[in-house]
């Protein structure tokens, strides 16, 4: 008798005990638990750590209250302008009331998702190409405002909403590109133009500086040759200026002077011309011919620098007239009768 109750009170504290284990739960810091007792909602949310419910009448629901980060697929769609555009972003939410996030909504992770990826697809239909690449923010906040409407009723509060990337067709890519440079290419054509009209100004004023001196554009010159030739890789040209010339002929001409005027000064006598007169007497004894009588040929007179090139005496103008009549004489054909 006393075995059989000894047996009783054994399986009675083991039934408890497999009871008790049944019934207690424990909830962790960052979770909330739901309890639906046959079927029905308990006003009390068991907060975290230890609780109990009964087993096969109570039923316990953890839901997290961690924040959720979900990415967001990609979605396909045509932006306000007509352009075919690629977005997909991500979503952080979490849930800040366990019981409607159990009793609203059958899945609210689905649900939230769902809703995401409208509301990107609607936003993309609202917006311009520009607004997508540019002014992501304003669109972040009204996609947030789009989602958080329906998750309040859910027990779901959406924390930010951010756009990842927009993916561009490659013929639109190109496009941009090319508008990106014309656009750079115009800035620089205008920056270089009016950098040449600064330089030119100055350039303006440095030439009229030189002119009153020029031998500060030959400094100049010399310098640019200097920074030319420190490089040494290159053959320099290095054109011989007029101004130059100029100013070497200027500086020789006073030189030439001083020199001739010495040579001038101390040039020789004359000497007297002689061989004329004999000449002359030779060619007045020369025989006559019978029948007809033959002048004799002139000698070519030679210019006085041939003559003083030959080192023969150069005749005076005096000579030359004492001559003038013999040979006048001579010129005269004579013919027997």
């Amino acid at each position: 008798m006393v075995q059989e109750l000894v047996i009783a009170i054994v399986a009675a504290a083991s039934a408890g005990a497999l009871y008790l284990s049944a019934g207690a739960k424990v909830v962790k810091q960052y979770e909330r638990g739901v309890v639906l007792r046959l079927g029905r909602l308990r006003n009390d949310v068991r907060g975290p750590g230890f609780t109990m419910v009964i087993p096969g009448i109570d039923r316990l629901h953890k839901v997290n209250m961690q924040i959720v980060t979900m990415p967001v697929p990609a979605q396909d769609g045509i932006t306000r302008d007509n352009v075919t555009v690629r977005v997909d972003a991500v979503i952080y939410f979490k849930v800040v009331d366990a019981a409607n996030a159990v009793i609203q909504v059958e899945d609210y992770r689905f649900a939230v998702s769902q809703m995401a990826q409208t509301s990107l697809r609607s936003i993309i239909g609202k917006s311009d190409l520009d607004d997508l690449l540019s002014n992501r923010e304003k669109l972040n906040q009204g996609l947030e405002l789009m989602i958080d409407s329906p998750a309040v009723g859910w027990g779901v509060q959406i924390d930010r909403v951010e756009i990842k990337d927009v993916s561009l067709p490659e013929t639109m890519k190109r496009s941009m590109a090319r508008q990106a440079e014309a656009d750079r290419e115009r800035r620089a054509r205008v920056i270089n133009a009016d950098a040449e009209l600064q330089a030119s100004k100055k350039l303006a004023e440095a030439a009229e500086q030189m002119s009153a001196q020029p031998a500060a554009l030959q400094l100049r010159l010399l310098q640019t040759v200097v920074a030319v030739a420190a490089e040494k890789n290159s053959t320099l040209v290095l054109p011989f200026p007029v101004e130059l010339l100029r100013f070497l002929e200027r500086a020789q001409q006073p030189a030439q002077q001083t020199e001739l005027q010495p040579r001038q000064a101390v040039r020789p006598p004359q000497r007297p011309a002689q061989a004329q007169p004999e000449r002359s007497a030779q060619a007045q004894a020369q025989p006559e011919r019978t029948g007809q009588a033959q002048a004799q040929p002139q000698p070519q007179p030679r210019s006085r620098a041939q003559k003083s090139q030959s080192g023969a005496p150069v005749p005076t103008p005096a000579v030359l007239a004492a001559t003038a009549p013999a040979r006048s004489s001579r010129s005269k054909p004579f013919a027997r009768h």
